[in-house]
């Protein structure tokens, strides 16, 4: 698989205009139908260069099924993925984008049912001990209730789209060992739980998908060495000028998720 370092991104993003007009290529028609659903991290939280139709679900022209789509000139995506979206979420007000005739759907979601942002601010503000305790809970949620949970939206894609591969990209361990966050630093042993918050969500996506079955993306391996506040991160820091941000993949580290995709899709 194909791994786009940041200096690649820059190049990259340069020599094909994707700036300018990533948007309506993504949409350009095509012979199959691609529907992206999730949360954040499908949507493109921390990459920039958000639709502003979009609002407050903050989609951007450089989110991970944006660029898939840019390389497979024969899906036409359609993206209702929305920051801030529970597996509810999805279920009330992005299924509906799906039909007999969708062909691809791709999928990140289950943080936010697991409260990964009022975990990071209890890491970030509270006491080694309450982080490690919002952790512990939310880890035991992610690799119990959430497989149920999850395996039952799969079912419900497959009932709406039955012809449809379904793609489920997980998320990354969130931050680095060592190096410094910005504005606000966690000690070791916030990191540590930080982390493994995130490889019980992992593992508890890649639980449902065996239950469900469905193709699992597994992004832990892809973003070693990458993670927020480590020395070439694919994960944005915290910048407490944008707080919406903070723990999201930036722009290489979409690129590094559509290029997992795109193993997929063209194995």
């Amino acid at each position: 698989m194909r791994r786009f370092t940041s200096a690649a991104v820059a190049a990259l993003m340069a020599f094909v205009g994707m700036e300018a007009g990533l948007g309506a290529t993504a949409q350009a028609a095509g012979e199959k139908e691609y529907v992206a659903l999730g949360d954040s991290y499908s949507s493109g939280v921390g990459a920039g260069y958000y639709d502003t139709s979009s609002g407050d679900c903050k989609r951007s022209r450089l989110n991970y099924p944006a660029l898939s789509a840019a390389a497979h000139a024969d899906y036409q995506l359609k993206d209702v993925s929305c920051s801030g979206a529970t597996i509810a979420d999805v279920r009330a007000n992005q299924l509906s984008a799906l039909s007999s005739g969708t062909d691809l759907v791709t999928l990140t979601v289950g943080g936010n049912d697991a409260q990964f942002a009022s975990v990071v601010e209890a890491c970030l503000t509270q006491s080694d001990s309450y982080c490690g305790t919002a952790t512990q809970w939310m880890s035991y949620y992610a690799q119990n209730q959430l497989v149920t949970e999850l395996a039952g939206l799969y079912k419900d894609i497959k009932t709406r789209a039955p012809q449809a591969e379904i793609v489920v990209l997980g998320y990354p361990q969130t931050v680095a060992a060592t190096g410094s966050c910005g504005a606000i630093d966690l000690s070791s042993a916030k990191r540590t739980s930080m982390n493994e918050l995130a490889d019980a969500l992992a593992e508890g996506t890649r639980a449902a998908s065996v239950k469900e079955p469905v193709t699992f993306v597994d992004m832990r391996a892809t973003f070693k060495g990458h993670e927020a506040c480590g020395s070439d991160p694919w994960i944005n820091g915290v910048d407490l000028t944008d707080l919406t941000s903070v723990f999201h993949p930036n722009l290489a580290g979409y690129f590094n998720y559509a290029a997992a995709l795109n193993n997929v899709l063209d194995s």
